[in-house]
């Protein structure tokens, strides 16, 4: 079997073979890469966005750069797998048997020793927390609202959540409630990037179901569906399911008139620490925020304040966070009402006006520090979501996959799931530096249309607005989680109705895949079942 690139070792030399360049001119310009993104800054400062974003790689000497360049086209041959290809998370993916704990493997080359750490960082994922006081100092502080008592019970087995149906916990869904600015003083926190957008008054920027004992849970989310029947050009029905949203059971009062709900699915896990380490420059080389090159993509960064400086956000559906830490963190005080050191809300998202929550104890205890998860369980917990490996990819070779990838590329895709990415040299953490990866996604936000829309502005995102989302490792949803719900709000649930959802930016790919015959679309799903 043909190791992956660890472009962190010197010996290796990527060779040219002069293979055309594909038709979509998403791609045509992959040469010019660095000239496209000073246009593109250019242009962003002129809209009032701060172009202080790196408009090239400064780890790599031109000779390095190249071969990037070189490894990271497109392919145009569709006969045969890739050089590496099999090893879709670089030196990192893991090759153990497939099944459900096929997401729950660490990267395959870190050390002994961090297998340690690892073990350690998935010992506090599956820790449930308890209300306070309780004799188990160092595991109290839960809510006081919350909705689940543990990172895994969301992220269930490290993988994709599910919305709730039937007697199944709403846990591994929630609603975001948010607002957009209603006052000049709000306006300019949005335009300097201070905020994402504004909470409830009341029941802040997420519906808790759950609530420590003494204490109500704000309310239960409710799904109402209406089947929608979609002929395709070959005379073939498909049912896609649309979803309305609404809250039941307000504890506290109504919700404000302006605030939205938006339904968000807990993502996989793997591959975020390869995803932390792909340069700035080259996400940002894919946006093309006024489309150019007029093929009707656009992709557009979410530029949010990370530390007080403007970077890049790259994590969550509207790539709300530019940092697994701070995602783990904004999830701690969200989702389990835990304070860290990086949001040090001591009773999580419980608002001004939730005086009873604000009135309970919380369990920060000052000799383990001043937050409820001190930096060491932090640590911890980022290392081991940093090092969730990508499983290798499935029957690469296989006739059927390749027609499939080859209906992939025809259909567009690619212009919004960008296949091949290779990280930083300079990484924290040299089992992410300089590997060849293939995520399927650019991690710019594309409007969607009005179908997906959720209404609802997070930072640069509009309501419309969603980060393409990762594909590698969506063909073993089944194996570890046992279902196959996708989109934002799982309400696809199969990859051809995903398919059929998209529209806005994704309606060339959509029309194109509707209007292939029954063969080339089966090929398509061989192909996304074998990421």
């Amino acid at each position: 079997m043909r190791r992956p690139i660890d472009f962190s070792r010197r010996s290796w030399r990527v060779k040219s073979v002069g293979l055309p360049l594909p038709k979509n001119p998403r791609y045509r310009n992959w040469r010019t890469g660095p000239l496209l993104l000073a246009v593109t800054l250019v242009a962003s400062a002129s809209a009032g966005e701060p172009a202080g974003l790196p408009t090239s790689r400064t780890d790599l000497t031109p000779k390095d750069q190249a071969r990037v360049l070189a490894v990271t086209k497109p392919t145009s041959d569709f006969t045969k797998p890739e050089p590496f290809e099999l090893m879709q998370g670089g030196a990192g993916t893991s090759e153990k048997d497939v099944n459900r704990d096929a997401f729950s493997q660490p990267s395959s080359n870190i050390t002994f020793e961090e297998e340690g750490t690892f073990k350690l960082g998935n010992a506090l994922f599956r820790k449930n927390w308890v209300s306070s006081p309780s004799s188990t100092q160092a595991s109290d502080g839960l809510g006081p609202l919350f909705n689940e008592r543990a990172c895994q019970n969301c992220h269930l087995k490290d993988g994709r959540g599910r919305p709730p149906e039937g007697s199944t916990s709403s846990t591994s869904m929630f609603l975001r409630l948010a607002r957009d600015a209603s006052s000049a003083e709000e306006k300019a926190a949005l335009a300097d990037h201070q905020a994402l957008n504004f909470p409830d008054p009341v029941y802040g920027s997420q519906l808790q179901d759950l609530a420590v004992p003494g204490l109500k849970g704000e309310g239960r989310m409710r799904i109402v569906y209406a089947e929608e029947k979609v002929k395709l050009a070959d005379g073939a029905v498909v049912s896609l399911r649309k979803p309305s949203y609404s809250v039941e059971g307000l504890a506290y009062s109504p919700l404000d008139p302006r605030t939205t709900l938006s339904p968000r699915l807990t993502p996989p896990m793997i591959g975020l620490g390869l995803i932390e380490q792909i340069a700035p420059a080259d996400i940002l080389a894919h946006a093309d925020p006024d489309d150019r090159d007029g093929d009707g993509i656009s992709g557009r960064p979410n530029l949010i304040r990370d530390g007080g400086e403007i970077t890049l956000g790259r994590f969550g559906w509207k790539a709300q966070a530019a940092s697994i830490r701070r995602q783990a963190a904004d999830a701690f005080a969200g989702d389990i009402g835990i304070s860290t050191p990086e949001v040090p809300r001591h009773w999580g998202d419980c608002t001004e006006a939730q005086k009873d929550c604000l009135a309970l104890p919380n369990g920060m205890q000052q000799r383990l520090g001043t937050t409820e998860a001190p930096p060491p369980v932090m640590d911890l917990v980022t290392f081991y979501s940093q090092n969730l490996a990508v499983p290798a990819r499935r029957d690469i070779g296989r006739p059927e996959v390749l027609a499939g990838k080859k209906q992939f590329y025809e259909m567009g895709c690619i212009s919004c799931h960008t296949p091949k990415f290779v990280t930083m040299r300079g990484t924290p953490n040299k089992a992410q530096a300089f590997q060849l990866i293939w995520p399927y996604s650019d991690f710019l936000l594309h409007d969607m249309g009005e179908g997906l829309a959720d209404g609802q502005r997070v930072g640069e995102a509009s309501g419309s607005e969603w980060r393409t989302p990762p594909l590698w490792g969506i063909g073993l949803t089944a194996t570890v989680n046992g279902n196959t719900f996708y989109l934002h709000d799982g309400r696809a649930r199969t990859l051809e109705e995903a398919i059929l959802w998209h529209g806005g930016e994704g309606r060339k790919a959509h029309d194109r895949f509707a209007a292939a015959d029954a063969a080339n679309r089966a090929a398509l799903i061989k192909f996304l079942e074998s990421l």
